[in-house]
């Protein structure tokens, strides 16, 4: 069989909503199964429309460094680069990386994003007094929310 030939049988499967087809032909043998209902994650017989919009990418959120009003006071945002778990402290018994009131210098570690069992240290970008912590601790994140507020120096 060639290319051409188990494409027409693909063809056939589709138009007459067949899941499994087994065709011999001169000594060679095929046997075609699309997925069954016990895959939930199958797809549909038609493809669905979809429709493509602009997301701004990461590092343009970033440059247009999200500057917050808190209480009277301006702040640059630090913000989670992924979906994840957030930990003020490298361990539970362990001090947290940073508290309200205290400086940050850029490159110092604030947090830490647990992503598929993966810590990934979140580091300061600005450096600063820290002026509000808007996460709780193991709290779930979204990509892009607001971590701390941090007031320039």
């Amino acid at each position: 069989m060639n290319l051409k030939e188990i494409k027409d049988l693909i063809n056939l499967m589709n138009e007459n909503d067949l899941t499994e087809l087994e065709i011999e032909k001169e000594g060679s043998k095929i046997k075609l199964k699309k997925s069954s209902s016990e895959y939930p994650e199958s797809f549909p017989a038609h493809p669905s429309q979809y429709r493509i919009e602009a997301i701004p990418s990461p590092k343009s959120n970033e440059e247009s460094a999200a500057i917050k009003e808190n209480n009277g006071k301006t702040g640059k945002l630090i913000t989670s680069p992924m979906v994840g778990t957030f930990y003020r402290a490298p361990s539970p018994e362990a001090a947290s990386f940073v508290d309200v009131g205290q400086t940050v210098e850029i490159g110092q570690v604030v947090c830490i994003v647990e992503a598929m069992k993966l810590m990934n240290e979140i580091k300061s970008e600005v450096r600063g007094k820290i002026v509000e912590v808007a996460v709780q601790n193991a709290e779930p994140v979204e990509f892009g929310q607001t971590l701390f507020v941090v007031e320039p120096i």
